[in-house]
């Protein structure tokens, strides 16, 4: 018998393609491999034209649980956790700099890297009753790399009280925090995760790339540079034939035909 993968990869007509991490019995911890497997199903997402967006969800009870702590363990050297975090931090950048949007689809719980994976995602939608944690603190562990993604979500002393205390957030708590969009019960989840699908999907695709490099480029410098680059990217965006025809639509009362 062969191995089930650790990501389940679909593609509907729509070219949405969902990512499923398929480690339910470690509630879907990040091993090496599942680290390797996912970088690889991003890369063909990124590469393949017809994607217009990725949801990321996770089979069984947890969407995940963060770095696989045994698989860390078994091999305690400076020069193993170095790379470890280097291959999670280059998954983590795939994320952002694929050229759609992606979407986490969470429950039960996000901890420690599961939590900067929903994090990193650029959009969130959780069931009710999923926790948050970064908790690494908790075992004397910093969740330093979770970091980077939480304090680019939360608040600075929203972030930091996760982050010092190992505290968990709920699902209801979530959205004011900035750090999931939509909240549902969870028999809706599904649902609502393709309710925010559809309303992405009916945009063009070239402004929502467009317009999703220059969010991330702009948040990392000064206002003035991030202003200048804004203006050129929209001009760019507005030589696109689908903004051209969104505006002369808009101008003639009809939709858009895209």
């Amino acid at each position: 018998m062969t191995a089930e993968p650790l990501v389940l990869a679909s593609t509907d007509d729509r070219g949405v393609v969902t990512l499923t991490l398929n480690r339910p019995q470690a509630f879907n911890a990040l091993s090496e491999g599942l680290l390797e497997a996912l970088q690889a199903a991003l890369d063909r997402a990124a590469a393949d034209e017809r994607t217009r967006v990725v949801v990321i969800a996770a089979a069984g009870k947890a969407f995940c649980a963060g770095h696989d702590l045994k698989e860390m363990r078994a091999e305690p050297s400076q020069g193993y956790y170095e790379r470890l975090f280097a291959q999670c931090g280059r998954m983590m950048m795939t994320i952002q700099k694929l050229p759609v949007p992606v979407v986490a689809r969470v429950q039960g719980i996000a901890t420690a890297a599961g939590c900067q994976l929903v994090a990193m995602c650029d959009l969130a939608v959780a069931a009710r009753g999923t926790k948050f944690a970064v908790s690494g603190v908790n075992l004397g562990l910093f969740c330093s790399t979770p970091s980077v993604a939480l304090s680019r979500n939360l608040p600075r002393k929203a972030a930091f009280e996760m982050l010092v205390t190992g505290d968990f957030i709920d699902a209801d708590e979530a959205p004011a925090r900035g750090l999931v969009n939509r909240v549902a019960e969870p028999e809706e989840l599904d649902a609502e995760v393709e309710r925010l699908v559809a309303r992405i999907v009916a945009k063009p695709k070239v402004a929502l790339a467009l317009g999703k490099q220059l969010f991330y480029r702009q948040l990392e410098v000064g206002i003035e540079a991030a202003y200048g680059d804004a203006g050129r990217t929209m001009a760019c965006n507005m030589m696109d034939a689908s903004a051209l025809e969104g505006v002369q639509a808009f101008i003639d009362k009809r939709p858009p035909n895209w």
